[in-house]
């Protein structure tokens, strides 16, 4: 069966810094971060950390009422995300319609703030008499994919990925595979996740969290820094059309990228921790299916979350496939961990990278933790002819996930 060719044609972004793939370029390229100090954290009964890399407030009237009705944060995020991808790929309300889009949208979970509000309601007065009808639409693991089908008018295929960290990256890679595979012309793919303090509870739970800068919240996430103290909660979404080469050329679509490889493996070893040798499998296996040699990879985007293990794991992975001359570089000191949105949020800044030519660096890394693997780490802005690009998404539960993406080459 012959593969068809998979380019990407529009992106749209919501981070920390706002709405709009020009604000987070502008605060990335500028070395600003999205942490900052949640008094809602400091009030809460034996919560250690007090930051977070929250989205400003939005302004959703762009989504009219009726949809948003059945909307928590994070689908307003994927839907606002959307919306962008779709006006910079020249789609209109026509084309969502033709059953040629489809939609490839994961989250963590439901919406751990309706869910939150439910149960307070319930174990007030064990009633549900309060609970609103949306509240499930709100809470469905798969919120995200069907409000934003609902809202667009999509009827293509929909996949609705829930992997964690890796929550993005399967939603594009899956989006690139049913696109190769002559499924669907056209894919809308990424992830999205809004904060709560539960969220931030599990990881203090687990001593994943940074917990020792919440006086300088742009301090932290420290990715691969010796002074790192774990990961900062954050929310977002990323979003990437992705479109077959063909369908792309007869519309006269600007191409952006194309997405060439793609690998989202298991690692059994254990259910928590990191294992170097699992890691590098998948990045191997995403090399392999964009039938190149490791080689041929001109820049890693690390998924470097800033824990002890996992920064420690992958830089390893990275020597051991790689060696110690490829650019390295992690947007969670600029971002935080947006969770499911953090493998398509990160993806977009790295094609931006790819288009401008220059790596952003990351965010907080002074003193390299001489624990990690020696590695050329990006510690600052970077003019740098990169091709050909490796992004990597780790997830909690031992779900890997790589994707290949290079610049177009029309031949």
């Amino acid at each position: 069966m012959q593969l068809r060719r998979v380019v990407i044609t529009g992106m749209g972004a919501v981070s920390p810094f706002g709405r709009g793939t020009a604000l987070l370029m502008s605060a990335l390229e500028e070395g600003r971060s999205g942490v900052r100090h949640v008094s809602e954290l400091e009030a809460m009964k034996g919560m250690r950390t007090q930051v977070a890399a929250t989205v400003p407030e939005l302004d959703s009237l762009p989504i009219p009422r009726k949809f948003r009705r059945s909307m928590s944060p994070m689908s307003i995020f994927a839907t606002l995300a959307c919306q962008d991808a779709l006006r910079q790929a020249g789609l209109g309300a026509d084309d969502c319609a033709t059953g040629n889009l489809g939609v490839s949208i994961g989250s963590t979970v439901g919406s751990p703030n309706a869910f939150y509000a439910a149960m307070e309601d319930f174990f007030v007065d064990r009633s549900f008499e309060r609970l609103k009808s949306t509240f499930f639409l709100q809470i469905m693991s798969h919120s995200c994919a069907a409000n934003v089908a609902q809202t667009l008018g999509i009827n293509g295929r929909i996949l609705a990925p829930s992997a964690a960290c890796a929550t993005g990256s399967q939603a594009i890679g899956y989006g690139y595979e049913t696109i190769a595979m002559g499924k669907q012309q056209q894919m809308l793919c990424g992830g999205a996740d809004e904060f709560h303090p539960m969220t931030a509870a599990v990881f203090d739970i687990i001593n994943a969290i940074s917990t020792g800068y919440n006086d300088r919240p742009t301090e932290t996430p420290r990715p691969f820094d010796r002074d790192r103290d774990g990961l900062v909660c954050g929310e977002g979404s990323g979003v990437l059309l992705l479109e077959s080469l063909d369908s792309a050329r007869r519309r006269g679509a600007a191409i952006l990228g194309e997405v060439i490889g793609f690998a989202t493996l298991a690692d059994p070893t254990n259910i928590a921790n990191p294992n170097t040798e699992a890691m590098e499998k998948c990045m191997r296996k995403a090399v392999e299916d964009a039938g190149l040699e490791p080689d041929r990879i001109s820049y890693v985007n690390a998924h470097a979350t800033a824990t002890e293990q996992g920064d420690r794991a992958e830089s390893h992975a990275i020597h051991r496939l790689f060696g110690s001359e490829i650019p390295v570089s992690s947007l969670k000191g600029h971002l935080g961990h947006t969770m499911a949105a953090s493998g398509a949020l990160e993806l977009v800044a790295t094609v931006e990278m790819l288009a401008r030519k220059r790596l952003i660096p990351t965010l907080n890394l002074k003193n390299v933790d001489p624990r990690c693997a020696p590695l050329n780490y990006v510690t600052s802005v970077r003019n740098a002819c990169i091709d050909t690009v490796i992004k990597n998404n780790f997830a909690l539960g031992g779900v890997n996930s790589s994707i290949v993406v290079r610049r177009y080459q029309d031949d």
